[in-house]
């Protein structure tokens, strides 16, 4: 009995260094600190409420709801006009806006996580995050060079390069331009390097962060320097690739880029109108404020929205001719619009058609097949882009704050605003490979001009061939 209680007793004693490894970091010492209970309302700054000091000295007086609804509207239109800036200055303008949205929202969700682990004197975790992003940005925009457009870069372009890399935006703007405005590598062999081994180029960046990460593990503080860790590969996974998709559906027409997110716009602010003027029942309970009324109402007013916007803009080239880039005249957003933004009849039903022949009235109507489409765009947007929106609301709830940011007054932070975008890109994307994107021979030339000078040539003998196999050729074709 007695060597069975000498047992009991030394099995009850931990030494220091194990009981060391128990404690997370030096704030799990701190008094009253509790590892269950993640309030962060007091750092994480709120804009719901938040009104510059003019607009707010005119709204005093107004109960709350009013002063947040006017603030709201009023923001709303800045925001709007904003997007329609943007895009009268062009593509180039919406890839870099996109580029600016990527990197807040990434530094958004960042600085949570920060708050959440409370991790002090660890410099090179927060350089990390960056790393990463910049990393996986290179990974992405290099890669698309080798899949669209294969790169030219003549002497000129190659003196300009020098310029450019001694600025800060390179990165961002060298790789965006390099990436889609098409250039070709010819005649620099390092570019050509940089094409030929991008993914090596990149599996080597990504190992470089990886062992400058485990060089930086702290003892004492591994639990939350690896949940961090995790923290910045899913916040590069719901940023970075969702922006990504965003530019490639950019580059098919801005038209894919436009109506879709201008279905999400209306749609807020539709669902937030009928929820705000009739809405009484709750729809979740991850956000008490949205209701049956406002998903319904705003569901039908994006559908509605949705065709006529879309079949607006059908008729303009500007929007619907995929975005090209030329040695001689630049980027370029010019062509014969296809078969998808051209008019085509439809014939009603016939238990429509007859009652409408009976009445006067022609049984077929001109469509843009491409309104037609925007018809899945808009209940997409409506029916499952909201829950992008509640997602984002439940992990808000998870760390007792209401916004990810005060940078727009009335609204929160740029993640507050894009919660849904990113959803919505990826449809958008997988909608057009799935349904819309037909083999592209500016895609296949792009290819091929990847290839040496005597595989070019070669491929050419061989496709001159079969078309002469085939009578495909009405003339002569010297070489």
């Amino acid at each position: 009995m007695t060597d069975l209680r000498k047992r009991r007793e030394g099995e009850e004693k931990t030494p220091d260094s194990a009981e060391s490894d128990h404690i997370d970091s030096e704030d799990d010492k701190i008094p009253g600190y509790k590892k269950d209970s993640i309030d962060l309302s007091s750092t994480i700054p709120s804009g719901t409420n938040k009104a510059p000091g003019l607009l707010d000295s005119f709204l005093t007086g107004l109960p709350d709801k009013w002063r947040n609804w006017i603030v709201r509207g009023v923001f709303s239109i800045i925001m709007i006009t904003f997007f329609l800036v943007v895009i009268y200055y062009g593509p180039l303008m919406l890839i870099l806006t996109t580029l600016a949205v990527q990197v807040k929202c990434f530094e958004e969700i960042i600085n949570i996580g920060y708050a959440v682990y409370r991790i002090h004197g660890l410099p090179w975790f927060r350089s990390l995050s960056w790393y990463f992003l910049l990393t996986t940005n290179y990974f992405f925009y290099w890669e698309s060079l080798v899949e669209y457009l294969g790169v030219l870069i003549n002497r000129t372009v190659s003196r300009k390069c020098s310029l450019i890399i001694k600025t800060t935006n390179y990165f961002f703007y060298w790789e965006s331009l390099v990436e889609y405005l098409g250039v070709l590598i010819n005649r620099t062999d390092f570019l050509r390097v940089l094409v030929t081994y991008h993914r090596f180029i990149s599996f080597c960046l990504y190992c470089g962060g990886f062992v400058w990460f485990v060089l930086s593990l702290v003892k004492k503080y591994y639990m939350k320097q690896f949940s961090l860790f995790a923290w910045t590969h899913v916040a590069l996974l719901i940023v970075v690739t969702q922006s990504y998709l965003i530019i490639k559906n950019i580059f098919d027409g801005m038209i894919w880029f436009i109506v879709p997110v201008s279905m999400i716009i209306c749609n807020d602010i539709m669902a937030y109108v009928f929820g705000f003027f009739f809405g009484k029942t709750p729809l979740i309970k991850l956000s008490p404020k949205k209701t049956w009324e406002g998903f319904i109402g705003g569901g039908i007013s994006t559908v509605i929205f949705g065709f006529i916007m879309s079949s607006v803009m059908c008729r303009y080239p500007y929007f619907v001719c995929p975005i090209s880039y030329n040695e001689t005249g630049g980027m370029t957003i010019d062509c014969e619009p296809g078969a998808l933004f051209t008019p085509e009849e439809y014939v009603f039903p016939s238990f429509l058609a007859e009652p409408l022949s009976l009445l006067g009235i022609s049984p077929t109507v001109m469509i843009y097949p491409f309104a037609l489409h925007s018809l899945s765009l808009s209940i997409f947007s409506s029916v499952i882009g909201p829950f992008g929106g509640f997602f984002a609301s439940g992990f808000k709830r998870a760390f007792k704050i209401k916004d990810f940011g005060d940078i727009i007054p009335g609204h929160g932070g740029i993640m507050d605003r894009f919660d849904c975008q990113f959803l919505m890109a990826t449809f958008v994307n997988v909608y057009i490979s799935s349904f819309i994107r037909n083999d592209n021979p500016q895609k296949l030339l792009s290819q091929i001009l990847h290839l040496k000078s005597d595989q070019q040539v070669e491929l050419y003998q061989l496709l001159k061939d079969s078309l002469d196999h085939r009578n495909l050729l009405n003339v002569d074709i010297n070489y």
